[in-house]
């Protein structure tokens, strides 16, 4: 069983899974810094300085004393709506969505190979042809 596991692990597929889903993971941690550092600020610009990841409603009491953001609601155990950090995480996999399907699309153009022509027929002399026919009469 051990070497069954060993052979099964040390395959090229599960190598290559393993460094896909490490990759991965560190992919979208980058394309969760972009949407969340760079385009949503920039979105909240054009909608009038919005910040999607304070847009929230509030589910029960709230303690008093206890300021309105979603951070010290969450801390103070306040049941919250957080649709703010629904539209950031949304917006987020439609980016790494569409980064994806661009990336397999160059991977799948780049391994398209152009059909190549057929090897030219080779055309023979009439002298081989002769030979091959003298050839096969004498094995008869």
């Amino acid at each position: 069983m051990v070497q069954e596991f060993r052979e099964f692990a040390v395959k090229s597929n599960v190598i290559d899974l393993a460094v896909g889903v490490i990759i991965g993971g560190a992919f979208g941690k980058i394309v969760d810094s972009v949407v969340r550092d760079l385009l949503i600020p920039l979105v909240g610009m054009v909608f009038g300085r919005l910040d999607f990841s304070n847009l929230f409603v509030t589910l029960g009491p709230v303690p008093e004393r206890t300021p309105r953001t979603l951070t010290a609601l969450q801390e103070a155990e306040v049941p919250v709506f957080a649709y703010g950090n629904f539209i950031t995480v949304a917006v987020n996999f439609v980016i790494l969505a569409f980064i994806i399907f661009i990336m397999i699309k160059q991977i799948n153009r780049l391994k398209r190979e152009t059909p190549t022509a057929p090897p030219p027929a080779v055309i023979t002399s009439e002298e081989v042809l002769l030979l091959r026919e003298i050839r096969d009469q004498l094995r008869r």
